[in-house]
C-alpha cells in the first residue's frame, strides 16, 4: 500500500510517533489510510450539512475496513460571491482545491480518497486531484437544495434573478422582492437548478 511509506519499518517509527499523537493505533495503522476529503463550511450553503455526510463516510470506511482521516478543503460560494470583486476568486479556487487534495494525498500517502463535496468549483477540483493522482476514489456529494415557494409556485435561486429585473422594471414591490428573497433558498444543499454543481454531481455519478 502507498501507505506503507509512512507506517512501515524502523526508519518510519517518527512518522508512526506522529499518527500515535493523533490518536491512531497500530491496528489502524494497518488498514488502508483513506482521506476523507470535506468542504463542510458556514458559509456556502449546499457545503452546511457536509460535516454530517463525513461522519457517515467516516463509519463507513472503518465498517469496510479502512482508517479514515477526515481532511479539509476550502469551497466559495458562487451566489454569494457573485456581483462584485469576489467573482474573480471562483474558477481559481477550483486549481487551489485540485492542488491542495493533492498535496494532502501525497504528504501523507494515502490509499485512497471518499470525495464530500457539493458545489461548483468543488466537485471538480476534487475530482481532477483524484484523477491526475489516479488513486481509488468515491465521491460522496451533499444533494441539491429543495425547491422553494412563492406566489403559489415551486421556485429556485433562478427566480431571484428575474425577481431583481422585475423590481427594477417596477413590476413588483419592495414588500414583493423581500418575499421572494426569503422563500426561495429554503434549505441546504446546492443550489436548486441544472447549474456546475448539479450537472457535476450528475456527471459524477453517471461516470461511476
Amino acid at each position: 500500500m502507498r501507505s506503507d511509506n509512512v507506517t512501515k519499518g524502523s526508519e518510519r517509527a517518527p512518522n508512526r510517533s506522529l499518527f500515535y499523537a493523533l490518536g491512531y493505533t497500530p491496528e489502524e495503522l494497518e488498514r488502508p489510510l483513506i482521506g476523507v476529503v470535506s468542504a463542510y463550511s458556514e458559509i456556502v450553503p449546499g457545503h452546511m450539512n457536509l460535516d454530517k455526510i463525513a461522519d457517515a463516510v467516516k463509519a463507513g470506511v472503518e465498517m469496510a475496513g479502512g482508517t479514515p482521516i477526515l481532511i479539509p478543503a476550502i469551497g466559495v460560494c458562487d451566489g454569494i460571491a457573485m456581483g462584485h470583486v469576489g467573482m474573480k476568486y471562483s474558477l481559481a479556487s477550483r486549481e487551489l482545491i485540485c492542488d491542495s487534495v493533492e498535496t494532502m494525498l501525497m504528504a501523507h500517502q494515502l490509499d485512497g480518497l471518499v470525495l464530500v463535496p457539493n458545489c461548483d468549483k468543488i466537485v471538480p477540483g476534487m475530482v481532477m486531484a483524484a484523477v491526475r493522482m489516479d488513486v481509488p476514489a468515491v465521491v460522496c456529494s451533499g444533494g441539491p437544495m429543495l425547491a422553494g415557494s412563492y406566489g403559489g409556485e415551486e421556485v429556485s435561486l433562478s427566480k431571484m434573478f428575474e425577481a431583481v429585473g422585475a423590481y427594477k422594471a417596477g413590476m413588483i414591490t419592495d414588500e414583493q422582492l423581500e418575499d421572494c428573497t426569503c422563500n426561495c433558498c429554503p434549505s441546504c444543499g446546492s443550489c436548486s437548478g441544472m447549474y456546475t454543481a448539479n450537472s457535476m454531481n450528475c456527471l459524477c455519478e453517471a461516470i461511476g
